[in-house]
């Protein structure tokens, strides 16, 4: 049986009475990883007379989380391993003492799972999960079904995403919403500066082609298919490097990867950087070779810098790369379509010059942080709206049938 809310927990005041909305976000750690990225630059944006943003990190807050602590308030240190059941006590107390308003868990699995429950038991009044990918690691589960009936809100980041949603996870349609994922086209611009100062940065000349990734190095990234492309192209292309930003618990297995293939001179591994505008605007070619995906704002980023990008179709990418006009789009696991690809931007510049700057203005047409931090706002304060309005409708039902 799913759990549900059957009664009020708390007396939910208009927001001309309760004033900014409190809204916590539930996450793992910060990481510098897409959807941290994300979250960190739309907290930014949010308008703190209508929403004031915090962050929980059930583990520790991880260096994006470090960076943002002077911003916002960011807890942490809730969870000391995956069954550790006192999470629960924790995170409801936390949210009871923040005064919490709004809770929107990012990712599915165990945060997901914990700060619903604990939402509910606090009695927040708006409880969403923003979901950003189409299978592992963020597979919703049957424990995470359980609390469907108490969740007001499930966010798909882009339409096919809310159809996966709906159709695939089992989410009533009433309560799947859209919002887009969205980069701050002002910050992520191509840049000539850029291109040289990076070059200059990895020791390489000024017309050295160089693709580049940004993701955590986790296992559902698939970085060994860049790794072996970047080992099938350099015959083809033999003055090309790679940069990959990121850190994670895949950074041995990548660095041995690429010793083993020979090509480990070529390969700069950046770790956690804080300057990714910078980095993604230097690149020629833009490259995901992910297992799953739903719609990767590191994606949006490129195009935004009028970088083309090659990319594994999975999960909503194919939203964002048409293929033929903003970049191109490879099977799975298609290794050859991949070095193929690749091969063709590099050896072809106006042709990299023409899918840039059509990516850009997709990115500025369907992709701007405005309208994803918008997006956020508008669901929130409709959904507590509404949690406003159900005591005087009840009350007005009583009255009537006493009459």
């Amino acid at each position: 049986m799913l759990l549900t809310r059957s009664r009020p927990w708390r007396s939910i005041p208009s927001r001309s009475q309760a004033g900014p909305l409190r809204c916590l976000f539930v996450i793992t750690s910060m990481p510098v990883g897409g959807a941290e990225t994300l979250l960190v630059n739309m907290m930014r944006k949010m308008d703190p007379s209508v929403i004031r943003p915090e962050v929980v990190c059930l583990k520790e807050p991880g260096p994006l989380g470090e960076t943002i602590a002077d911003q916002f308030p960011v807890h942490s240190g809730l969870l000391s391993k995956k069954w550790d059941l006192r999470v629960l006590p924790r995170l409801a107390t936390l949210m009871h003492r923040q005064r919490a308003d709004v809770v929107v868990t990012v990712g599915a699995g165990d945060k997901m799972f914990w700060g619903r429950l604990a939402a509910h038991l606090a009695g927040v009044p708006v409880i969403m999960s923003a979901l950003h990918s189409t299978g592992w690691p963020d597979g919703v589960g049957r424990l995470n079904r359980y609390l469907t009936g108490i969740t007001d809100g499930f966010i798909g980041v882009a339409d096919s995403h809310g159809e996966f949603l709906n159709e695939f996870e089992g989410f009533p349609e009433s309560k799947v919403h859209v919002i887009r994922n969205g980069v701050d086209c002002q910050r992520f611009v191509a840049s000539d500066a850029d291109r040289a100062s990076v070059r200059e940065e990895l020791g390489l000349g000024s017309d050295t082609p160089l693709i580049g990734l940004v993701a955590a190095l986790r296992s559902e990234k698939n970085h060994s298919m860049l790794v072996r492309t970047a080992a099938a192209l350099r015959s083809r292309h033999p003055d090309a490097h790679w940069v990959i930003v990121g850190d994670g618990p895949e950074r041995a297995t990548i660095e041995d990867l690429a010793e083993t293939l020979g090509v480990a001179d070529r390969i700069h591994m950046l770790g956690t950087r804080h300057d990714t505008p910078r980095l993604v605007a230097a690149l020629d070619v833009f490259t995901l070779s992910s297992l799953n995906e739903a719609s990767p704002v590191s994606i949006l980023e490129a195009l935004a810098c009028e970088v083309p990008v090659v990319a594994t179709d999975v999960g909503s990418i194919k939203e964002s790369i048409l293929p033929g006009k903003t970049g191109w789009l490879v099977p799975s696991q298609d290794l050859d379509a991949m070095v193929d690809r690749v091969d063709q931007l590099l050896s072809d510049s106006a042709m990299r010059r023409q899918m840039g700057k059509a990516g850009r203005d997709l990115v500025i047409r369907t992709g701007s942080l405005d309208s994803m931090v918008d997006g956020y706002t508008r669901l929130a304060t409709l959904l507590y709206d509404q949690k406003v309005s159900r005591p005087v409708a009840a009350l007005a039902a009583t009255k009537s049938a006493s009459a």
